[in-house]
């Protein structure tokens, strides 16, 4: 998980390495996935991409 130090101040430091995120183009939506399973997570709301979630090829 990325560092958050100090508490409070509203922003990450580094980039979140556990999971990625792909666009769906079907769906016109970004979709995270975990690394370890492979398994979808979350879908965003809108089209904007996750913040510091590592983009798929």
């Amino acid at each position: 998980m990325a560092t958050n130090p100090p508490k409070g101040d509203g922003h990450r430091h580094g980039s979140i390495r556990e999971c990625s995120h792909a666009y769906n183009p079907k769906t016109e939506r970004w979709v995270k996935r975990d690394f370890g399973t492979g398994r979808f997570i979350d879908q965003k709301a809108n089209q904007i991409p996750f913040k510091g979630v590592r983009r798929e090829k």
